[in-house]
């Protein structure tokens, strides 16, 4: 079976090669682990979150940046566009931010490859069944603060390797290449609420591929998380291709699966989080999904689609 790690590793060595022109920086911990910072300390790039992304996706995807991505007349921002054949492996299996990494002070939400050999978490697993067996591993972490040699012997010893084989990734949600990873999960939060929400079976789904704008950088980490997300809740576009058996209702996924079918729909997330005092886990799970979903039936032929764009909401949280 395919490695996510084995896959990545080669978008990482890239990403160390082309250091200078990618605007990041490369660290080499005492305990041998790299630490590439492509936002906390340095501006990073298009390209460097266009990489990113693809290390969170596993190397499983094939990642472009478009300028513009129009989203109605008069309205234009780049955008983040997402291929990949292998959805469920690395949607789930990688990208998704599985991870809570907290050690000492230091806390932030780990996604990618990594994930799939320290099992984070382990259900996740268990419906896509995969799981790699790489010897290095290959964690993103969405921070303000790099990590530590603590940090990355910590997932070292999860994911079962020498600290000297781990790669962490590290961008804050307040740079460039932290809305662009944002975007980027413009698929996979589709995958996440058809497993986690509509309990369907992801394996199913053969194809996808998705468009999301690049939300605007803000400084303030929470502004920042909430406009991340509205660009995908609320310009996020989705193409599922899904080989159906009989039992099957794609024409209820595709009703059920967009934003705007969840209950707490309508304002943008930074509100909404704020009334969840700022807790994840008091938001409604079918919040996260992207605005427009389209349904291709390989079984049938039938296309079925669902959601829409909404830019005065969009327009809203970018403060325009």
């Amino acid at each position: 079976m395919v490695s996510v790690n084995l896959e990545a590793k080669k978008t990482v060595d890239l990403m160390i090669e082309n250091a200078d022109d990618l605007n990041i920086a490369v660290h080499k911990l005492e305990n041998g682990s790299t630490v590439i910072d492509a936002g906390v300390n340095v501006t990073g790039s298009f390209k460097a979150g266009e990489l990113y992304t693809k290390v969170c996706l596993g190397g499983l995807a094939e990642v472009g940046i478009s300028i513009p991505g129009d989203l109605s007349e008069g309205f234009a921002l780049p955008s983040v566009k997402i291929k990949t054949h292998q959805p469920a492996i690395s949607t789930l299996g990688s990208q998704k931010a599985g991870w809570s990494v907290s050690v000492g002070d230091f806390f932030a939400l780990g996604s990618g490859p990594a994930r799939a050999l320290a099992l984070k978490p382990e259900e996740t697993y268990e419906e896509i069944g995969y799981m790699d067996e790489a010897d290095l591993a290959i964690i993103t972490l969405e921070s303000d603060k790099l990590p530590g040699a603590d940090v990355l012997d910590y997932v070292a010893k999860e994911c079962k390797v020498a600290p000297e084989n781990v790669y962490a990734l590290v961008a804050p949600t307040s740079s460039l290449v932290g809305s662009i990873q944002i975007a980027g999960r413009v698929v996979e939060n589709g995958t996440y609420k058809m497993l986690e929400a509509l309990h369907f079976d992801v394996n199913k789904v053969k194809h996808a591929a998705g468009i999301a704008p690049i939300a605007p950088v803000d400084p303030d980490g929470l502004k920042a998380m909430g406009k991340t997300n509205d660009a995908v809740l609320f310009g996020g576009r989705t193409y599922y291709f899904i080989e159906s058996e009989t039992k099957d209702d794609l024409k209820a996924l595709a009703e059920n699966l967009p934003s705007s079918a969840a209950d707490g729909y309508g304002k943008p997330f930074y509100d909404v989080f704020k009334e969840a005092n700022f807790d994840f886990f008091q938001i409604d799970k079918g919040m996260f999904a992207p605005a427009e979903v389209v349904i291709n039936d390989l079984t049938t032929g039938e296309l079925f689609r669902a959601g829409y764009v909404n830019v005065e909401l969009l327009k809203k949280s970018f403060g325009l």
